[in-house]
């Protein structure tokens, strides 16, 4: 099956609270690469990269963990990085 590469941008509460940490912590457990990082406007942007399953389970894990915090978070799809991402990380 084909890599797919989500970006999803979340709004709520999600700076402050361990959002980056979690999500990182979270990816450890899935097949997934990308990275995650506060945007100067309040929101988080978090990248995922994997097997379309693996990412949606992911994404699912973060939501379920993080949902109390997120108001909402609008997601596109785009092409694998290329070079693809060798881990899951929190940029600053």
């Amino acid at each position: 099956m084909a890599t797919e590469r989500r970006r999803v941008h979340y709004e709520g509460r999600v700076q402050g609270v361990g959002f980056r940490y979690r999500a990182q912590r979270l990816a450890a457990g899935f097949a997934v690469t990308g990275f995650v990082r506060n945007l100067p406007d309040g929101r988080v942007e978090l990248v995922a990269e994997g097997e379309p399953s693996s990412v949606d389970a992911y994404l699912a894990a973060v939501r379920s963990e993080m949902g109390g915090k997120i108001r909402s978070a609008s997601t596109e799809i785009e092409p694998p990085a290329d070079p693809p991402f060798e881990d899951f990380s929190i940029r600053y």
